[in-house]
């Protein structure tokens, strides 16, 4: 079943709420994201889908639009391969962010 940006949205608020007032729900939360975000919504995350909950080390930071999570692709030595160059060479690559999604790892 497909998540709409619409819901993303809701459940990261809700996670986000629940998450500052219950610790037993936080401690869950950062043990086993995917499971907890599956009994909070009654939908199944895809299989191959990777959710990683990490906390602050500053309390004071809660600002989700000055926070992203980037997920390189493997590391390969040597030389480019064809798409690779014409991307560098002036293709199009285009890159976005959305604030609080649940992203494909």
């Amino acid at each position: 079943m497909a998540w709409t940006q619409e819901e993303i949205n809701e459940v990261y608020k809700k996670i986000m709420q629940k998450a500052a007032n219950d610790e037993e729900f936080r401690k869950n939360l950062l043990a086993d994201p995917k499971y907890v975000i599956e009994n909070l919504t009654g939908k199944t995350l895809p299989d191959d889908y990777t959710v990683t909950v990490v906390e602050s080390a500053d309390p004071n930071y809660s600002d989700p639009n000055y926070a992203a999570t980037f997920v390189l692709p493997s590391s390969s030595a040597g030389e480019l391969n064809l798409d690779d160059l014409d991307n560098v060479a002036g293709g199009a690559n285009v890159c976005g962010m959305q604030a609080g999604s649940v992203t494909k790892g």
